[in-house]
């Protein structure tokens, strides 16, 4: 085995088992660029089988552009329920996600915007739920977390928002309400606009994969940033007019 699947072990194990969080990978293992990164993404999704969706990201509209697998097993739809067994650190985003309905397999010439556009189905309201598999995410660099799958945990997709395309996103604004009470309003993703993220995805984060595929869903970066909720918490995240998802949270 090389370093790439030793660490995706190490994280596998820490996924499967709370108790085996690591304060870090140990530095022989730890990803020095992007693509030895990616390959640990790619060794522990050879392990948790198909690929199901992606998450794609970036923090400022002109900023770098990262990407991640997200197991089909962990993508469902809402009002979704996460057993957070010895778990007490599950995080949670507001997210707008998408639903392609046309493959988009790698090739010579790269995707436009308007081909991206027409390979989308539909656009939902999502929550994204967040584990990592360190002690203290913010505390390992950023390839680590890469490495990680972004702390990648599941995913749960609201209906389809009705004329998504007539909506502008940039003013949009979504509560994120927990118990019933709201913890925070933001207005826009900080991302900008989602097809820049979603032609890079195409074009480059999902090669190795076979590219993009009809049903899979991907979700464009948070719009309200990670919040931590505990055992027992019913989460909303209610857009103002893309709809909202729900996620009950249970030991």
């Amino acid at each position: 085995m090389d370093r790439h699947h030793d660490a995706a072990r190490l994280l596998l194990s820490a996924r499967r088992d709370p108790t085996q969080k690591l304060h870090s990978l140990p530095e022989a293992m730890r990803p020095k660029t992007e693509e030895q990164a990616y390959l640990i993404q790619r060794a522990i999704m050879a392990e948790l089988g198909g690929v199901g969706g992606w998450k794609v990201g970036s923090p400022d509209p002109t900023g770098a552009v990262n990407c991640a697998p997200l197991p089909a097993a962990g993508v469902q739809m809402s009002p979704g329920h996460v057993l957070t067994e010895h778990c007490t650190d599950q995080g949670v985003e507001a997210e707008i996600a998408v639903r392609l309905v046309r493959d988009l397999p790698p090739r010579e010439a790269p995707y436009g915007p308007d081909e991206v556009l027409a390979a989308i189905a539909s656009a939902h309201p999502a929550i994204e739920v967040l584990q990592s598999r360190y002690i203290d995410a913010d505390g390992v660099d950023p390839l680590s977390r890469l490495a990680d799958s972004l702390a990648h945990f599941g995913l749960v997709v609201g209906p389809a928002i009705a004329d998504w395309r007539s909506i502008d996103l940039a003013a949009e604004q979504v509560a994120l309400i927990v118990n019933g009470e709201a913890m925070k309003r933001r207005i826009g993703n900080p991302a900008g606009d989602m097809l820049r993220l979603l032609v890079w995805l195409a074009n480059h984060g999902a090669h190795w994969a076979g590219g993009l595929r009809a049903g899979q869903y991907v979700t464009t970066g948070s719009w309200t940033g990670k919040d931590f909720v505990t055992p027992g918490a019913e989460l909303r995240v209610v857009f103002d007019h893309a709809g909202e998802a729900a996620l009950r949270f249970s030991a």
